[in-house]
């Protein structure tokens, strides 16, 4: 995305300040967090709304919104855990709706993989857009040790990497069931 496809009158933006809302994906966390390392899903909440992005089997765009810290948008598997203020960007909401939308292509629904392209590498990107902040290293450790260790992606069961391999052992468990309870971020938040 360019400059110029950004609105041109920012002069009259008031700085808007950019939330990171920090879930538990608590039936991990409960085992992990002893060892200093949890599994965590993050959103970006800025102007009133918070944006994430999940794994589902199609190659259109995996962000979504919802309102923000709403766990029922989200599924009985995550539980909220805090929020951390990061700092004010100056872009306007319009700009922000155009980067999130530019975000989407590069983070389709069946691109998400839990070591490698996940809701915290998202947040990460568009953070960094919207304030030229990082987000803390701890949220996404696990996924950092799994990229640097692939031993440990190869212990984590392949449903729990990739929305299609969660598809795939779905259809197997049960043919009858072919569209239920794949579309984990997706069921109740809106796609973009």
């Amino acid at each position: 995305m360019s400059s110029s496809d950004l609105s041109e009158d920012q002069d009259d933006v008031n700085p808007a300040l950019v939330k990171l809302n920090i879930y538990d994906m608590y039936w991990t966390n409960d085992y992990t967090t002893t060892i200093g390392l949890g599994v965590f899903h993050t959103g970006v909440e800025v102007y009133g709304r918070e944006f994430a992005f999940g794994g589902h089997p199609y190659p259109l765009s995996g962000i979504f919104e919802i309102y923000p810290r709403d766990i029922d948008d989200l599924g009985p598997q995550f539980r909220y855990k805090e929020t951390i203020e990061l700092d004010v960007t100056d872009l306007p909401e319009e700009d922000v709706s155009k980067v999130v939308e530019c975000l989407g292509k590069k983070y389709p629904g069946d691109g998400y993989h839990l070591i490698h392209k996940n809701c915290n590498h998202f947040a990460e990107e568009l953070v960094q857009i919207l304030c030229n902040k990082p987000i803390p290293s701890w949220i996404n450790r696990l996924a950092s040790a799994g990229a640097r260790l692939p031993f440990l992606e190869k212990m984590l069961p392949k449903e729990w990497l990739t929305p299609l391999a969660l598809e795939e052992a779905a259809g197997e468990g049960d043919e009858n069931c072919e569209n239920e309870g794949r579309h984990v971020h997706l069921n109740n938040g809106k796609p973009l």
